[in-house]
Formats: structure tokens, C-alpha cells, sequence
């Protein structure tokens, strides 16, 4: 990955954040949503946005939803935003990197309180 897509990649992953908390109103947008990564094909056509929402199934799934019908309206807001000759297509894939990281956490606590006499 060349310096310049990982630019790109920091600079879509903080503004969709943005864009996320500030002018997406669907209400359908549940739990805690959490713009973890996104990865730029090397041509910019495509983007793949990873995307962790902490709360029930039914909220991911309308989140993930709420998502793919507010793309369009992402991808415009971005070509205001940034300066870039081309705005790849957004795509929005989970990430339970997070839910792994709080599971192994809970899973250590729970071997120390084992330990402890």
C-alpha cells in the first residue's frame, strides 16, 4: 500500500466518522457505531469501509441497512468535503474486532478472579 492510499484511507475513515455522527439521521443507525478501518482499492473505484456496531443483532442488521441506503448521500457529502479526483464507491463490511477484544478482556477477568483465593 503506497503512502498515498493510506492517506486517502485515514482521511474517508475520519470524515465518514463525521458525517456518521453529524448528518446521517436514520433512525435505523443503533448501538454504538464505530468507523474502524477503511481500505481503498489502488485505482480509487472502490472502498471497502469496516464497520463495528456494539448492540442486539437486529440493530447491526438495520444499522448495516441504514448504511447501504445512506451511501450515496456519503459519497456525495464527500465529494464536497474532499479534494480528490476521484470518490470510490462506498461498500460497508462488519468488523467484531471490537466484541473479540471485549470478549477476550472479560475472558481474562474472569481467569484472575478464578485465581485469586
Amino acid at each position: 500500500m503506497t503512502r498515498r492510499t493510506e492517506r486517502i484511507n485515514d482521511l474517508l475513515r475520519e470524515e465518514i466518522s463525521d458525517l456518521l455522527r453529524r448528518e446521517v439521521k436514520d433512525p435505523r443507525v443503533g448501538g454504538l457505531v464505530t468507523i474502524t478501518e477503511v481500505d481503498v482499492s489502488p485505482d480509487l473505484r472502490q472502498a471497502k469501509v469496516f464497520v463495528s456496531v456494539l448492540g442486539s443483532e437486529e440493530e447491526k442488521t438495520s444499522t448495516f441497512q441504514a448504511l447501504e441506503a445512506a451511501s450515496h448521500f456519503l459519497r456525495r457529502e464527500l465529494r464536497k468535503r474532499l479534494t480528490i479526483r476521484r470518490m470510490p464507491e462506498l461498500t460497508f463490511h462488519p468488523d467484531d474486532s471490537l466484541e473479540r477484544g471485549a470478549r477476550i478482556l472479560s475472558l481474562l477477568d474472569q481467569a484472575r478472579e478464578d485465581r485469586s483465593p
